[in-house]
């Protein structure tokens, strides 16, 4: 949950983020889907232990939604946006060490409806545990 806390302040700190979103940052699409906006999708964590430090990578998935009549370009530079506040950005974690964070891979289409534009970004962090 530490990484999802940083990313999520970022993102909600971010210029070009809040410019596109606003603070519609949410752990899982609220009940009311509020377009556009952001949400956190699964995790995955792998081991990365080295010479006597435990380690770990993780990745998180990150969706972003938005509704424009079946247009991809909000979604589009909603996705740009975040890949600049977060990809090899200089942050850090408050209990574990933030060693590199990047984005692996961006990806945006449309959802079954035709109407809405989904983006799946995943981001990868590799950390030193304390």
């Amino acid at each position: 949950m530490e990484l999802q806390a940083l990313i999520y302040s970022t993102l909600i700190a971010d210029a070009g983020v809040s410019a596109l979103v606003g603070e519609k940052v949410f752990d899982g699409r609220p009940d009311e889907t509020q377009y556009p906006c952001i949400t956190f999708g699964p995790m995955d964590m792998s081991p990365d232990d080295m010479e006597g430090i435990s380690g770990r990578e993780e990745t998180i998935q990150i969706d972003i939604w938005s509704r424009d009549g079946g247009r991809l370009r909000p979604c589009k530079e909603i996705a740009d946006a975040v890949k600049s506040a977060l990809h090899l950005a200089d942050l850090s974690l408050a209990t574990n060490c933030l060693v590199k964070v990047e984005v692996e891979s961006m990806r945006v289409f449309l959802d079954r409806d035709g109407l809405t534009a989904h983006g799946v970004i995943s981001v990868m962090a590799d950390i030193e545990e304390a």
